[in-house]
């Protein structure tokens, strides 16, 4: 899928999102409407796209987690001192939907932590974010989340506590939904792409939210891995259809992932199916954001590799190698790819009034030297809106800056429904929009879980020199 939505960067590398634009008038010269009789249609329409509550199966999936020290081989043979997950960098967490996770954080670090269920609609009190949904978990100290997902799905978990220095240093994980009733692939893989900056011995660069980062994009690595691994070799055969789940955990990197010789498909964003399937194509994957993409291995590809490529940015990366065995071809699954089972047109979305402008920028001052902010002010205490559950809202961010800033709400999903004042049309729910430079991005969205919830910047450093704030849904 082309990209539509476009925006300067600096050494004039030339970026779009994955948006389809329609052919619309501007807003701004729509004609007035009754707001009301147009917010009412769009929450008819609405109605069904997912579910309100969870569907409990009474079985309960009861794990433990420590997080602590360990050595990981990044970039073997060396060894790096990482902080991990029960020793593991992207543990992956497989639950059934309907199932409920009842899982025991230990805090084995020399801070304190939480984790956050990325993109998991969840028990407000479950979202992980300390200072809004819990206290931190003090080193030495434990706590229990405890939840049912509404929703099936690619979703993942990371502190929300000093997050550029604790996901960096290898906090990150994995949770997939599984819907029974979804058809099985050959394999179904699942992959946190993410980058680490690493000194001399693949030491990690153990100085964390500096001017260099604030100024720019959050802080880029410079050796880019699939679950901890450089440039792993992934065993598939010939006519296997695959799965793979995608997401990007880095703190600030961008990525346009590609594979190479083969034709892919994206048949879920951010966790949820698509309308329809897309075609992977200059998809630009923001931190936080997710993918879920079909592929079929050819039949006459015995012995070949097929790499899987980030384009992002004037150099191509090799995330990972897919290595085909030199075997008979298997039989190759046939089934119709996933998708949303109710999705709503929202064509006369353009025409309800913007409830709230988020204004996104930066400012001298503050603990790091720059603060970045939301509407002037910096960090969650700040209540930016209380808005009403199962209402239409039009929210609209407008950055002010030249940097780039991929803002994600928790608790929630939304449709982008304009850019720069003009009409467009995703055929996809999203949890985290990624903005350029000078852009503004209105999404709508029918608020369905109540409570306080956190809205911010997902490049990390930016979040924590004060670019959040909070929601209340009530």
């Amino acid at each position: 899928m082309r990209s539509s939505l476009s925006f300067s960067l600096p050494l004039s590398l030339c970026c779009s999102l994955s948006l389809l634009i329609a052919k619309l008038p501007h807003a701004e010269e729509t004609l007035s409407v009754d707001n009301e009789a147009v917010i009412e249609q769009l929450q008819q329409e609405f109605h069904g796209s997912y579910p309100e509550t969870a569907s409990p199966s009474n079985k309960v999936q009861s794990q433990e987690l420590v997080a602590a020290e360990a050595e990981w081989g990044i970039l073997p043979p060396y060894q790096t001192t990482v902080w991990t997950y029960n020793g593991k960098i992207a543990p992956i967490i497989r639950i059934k939907l309907g199932e409920t996770l009842k899982l025991t954080l230990h805090n084995k670090l020399p801070q304190a932590t939480s984790i956050h269920w990325h993109g998991v609609r969840l028990p407000n009190a479950m979202d992980g974010v300390p200072g809004v949904t819990q206290p931190a978990i003090e080193p030495g100290a434990s706590f229990t989340y405890e939840f049912t997902p509404k929703d099936a799905g690619t979703f993942w978990f990371h502190p929300h506590a000093n997050s550029p220095e604790q996901i960096e240093r290898g906090l990150q994980g994995l949770l997939i939904v599984e819907n029974p009733d979804e058809p099985k692939y050959s394999q179904d893989l699942a992959w946190i792409v993410d980058d680490w900056l690493l000194e001399k011995g693949a030491r990690i660069h153990d100085r964390f939210v500096t001017g260099h980062d604030l100024m720019h994009d959050g802080r880029w690595g410079n050796v880019v891995t699939v679950n901890g691994q450089y440039r792993p070799s992934i065993p598939v055969k010939p006519g296997e259809r695959i799965r793979i789940r995608m997401v990007n955990s880095a703190n600030g990197r961008v990525f346009a992932p590609a594979v190479e010789g083969i034709e892919a498909q994206i048949i879920a964003v951010d966790g949820l199916p698509t309308q329809s399937p897309i075609r992977l194509q200059n998809f630009y994957l923001a931190p936080g954001n997710r993918i879920d993409l079909d592929l079929t291995i050819p039949k006459n590809a015995a012995g070949k590799t097929f790499a899987v490529l980030d384009s992002f940015g004037q150099k191509t990366n090799t995330l990972a190698v897919l290595q085909v065995k030199n075997t008979t071809a298997v039989t190759t699954p046939t089934f119709k790819p996933i998708q949303a089972k109710h999705f709503p047109d929202w064509r006369s979305a353009i025409d309800a009034p913007v409830t709230h402008e988020f204004m996104l920028n930066a400012m001298r001052g503050g603990e790091h030297g720059i603060t970045w902010t939301i509407d002037g002010h910096s960090g969650h205490d700040i209540i930016a809106q209380k808005l009403q559950a199962q209402r239409f809202y039009r929210l609209r961010f407008t950055n002010l800056s030249y940097r780039l800033h991929p803002m994600h709400l928790h608790g929630q999903f939304f449709q982008v429904i304009a850019v720069d004042g003009r009409p467009v049309r995703e055929g996809f729910w999203r949890d985290t929009v990624l903005i350029g430079p000078k852009q503004s991005i209105d999404i709508g969205l029918v608020p369905i879980d109540k409570g306080l919830w956190a809205l911010h910047c997902h490049i990390l450093e930016h979040a924590e020199a004060g670019m959040m704030t909070t929601i209340r849904i009530q």
